[in-house]
């Protein structure tokens, strides 16, 4: 079959591109990216000349050019991973992340009823649940967990999930969504939490924590949560939202501290400096649903996880040091400039 993967040159969908290519090798994969800041094609250059990949750069909300590519590939799955995702970047220019991640998602949406898909699938946020007290270890997000939104950036994933089960009462659309906990592993945009502090240990330079860095996270190792959506869109239910968590709650500072103790830096390069506005306390999912429906559970314990992530940043340092330069925006030129 062929599958179109929107976003797929930025972390997580590269990483899902990565699993389905391996396990599914007589599908089609189909990758539409817009490569704005957080879009690597570098990141696909391993697939990029197989003769079942096919990368498109465009933009989700462009509606010529999403209707021409469903005329090309006549895509059986969507799994819509195209969003703007930094919730420092919704802070400064909402508008941006409006557009993206609820206009795109009606967008590739109304591609799918137009040219017929078996599933389309929307990958969210358990950001859209708001936030847990750090006092009570006991309270999970669930998929019955009310959405309380506390971001532009989580507010716009909060509105493409209402639209997507809109689509599933109005119009009979099949979709699916998923809510995953915070995402760790390789290929990880270097302004991420777990990156920058690898990248600026490793370069000697401050590691900046948020207030006092007590902020809990419920980590998943990338390649688990591959897995997840990829059990979601052969076999989950239409119409369903299925939480994926790690297991793995683990504090800001804690996790900045482990850093510097597998790197052998000083702690002394942890830097605290002032909270971000409207900063969730803690995050926690119970995917008690996904196990008991499709049989998924997290595989990846942090303490290996955060190890391979490491292992990974070190022995790749070109890649995101290329981020940080800046030099990586210019590969797609250098690749295709001429083509």
């Amino acid at each position: 079959m062929t599958i179109l993967v929107t976003g797929g040159a930025g972390f997580i969908g590269s990483n899902f591109i990565f699993h389905m290519m391996e396990k599914y090798p007589d599908d089609r994969i189909v990758c539409l990216d817009k490569l704005t800041y957080a879009g690597n094609l570098s990141t696909l250059a391993s697939v990029m000349d197989r003769a079942n990949f096919r990368f498109v750069r465009g933009d989700i909300c462009d509606r010529e050019t999403v209707n021409r590519l469903f005329e090309e590939e006549h895509p059986e799955i969507v799994v819509n991973f195209a969003a703007e995702s930094h919730v420092d970047r919704s802070i400064e220019d909402p508008g941006i992340f409006l557009e993206t991640n609820i206009m795109g998602t009606a967008v590739l949406m109304d591609a799918c009823r137009k040219y017929g898909v078996r599933r389309f699938h929307q990958v969210s946020t358990d950001e859209v649940y708001g936030d847990l007290p750090l006092d009570r270890p006991d309270l999970l997000f669930t998929e019955q967990t009310p959405l309380h939104t506390s971001s532009p950036y989580s507010s716009s994933k909060a509105g493409a999930d209402l639209l997507v089960m809109a689509y599933w009462r109005t119009y009979g659309l099949p979709c699916t969504i998923s809510r995953c906990s915070n995402n760790y592993g390789p290929y990880q945009f270097p302004e991420k939490l777990i990156p920058l502090m690898i990248a600026n240990a490793l370069n000697d330079k401050p590691l900046p924590v948020y207030g006092e860095g007590k902020n809990v996270r419920d980590w998943l190792y990338v390649e688990d949560h591959c897995k997840a959506i990829d059990l979601i869109i052969h076999q989950g239910r239409v119409g369903e939202v299925y939480n994926i968590g790690g297991h793995n709650e683990m504090a800001n500072i804690d996790i900045v501290r482990l850093i510097c103790r597998e790197l052998g830096k000083p702690e002394s390069l942890i830097t605290y400096v002032g909270d971000r506005k409207g900063h969730d306390l803690r995050y926690a999912i119970d995917p008690a649903k996904i196990h008991g429906e499709l049989g998924w559970l997290p595989e990846t314990r942090f303490a290996d996880g955060i190890r391979k992530t490491i292992r990974w940043y070190l022995e790749n340092r070109p890649w995101w040091e290329e981020i940080i330069s800046g030099e990586y925006r210019n590969y797609y030129e250098k690749m295709y400039g001429n083509r």
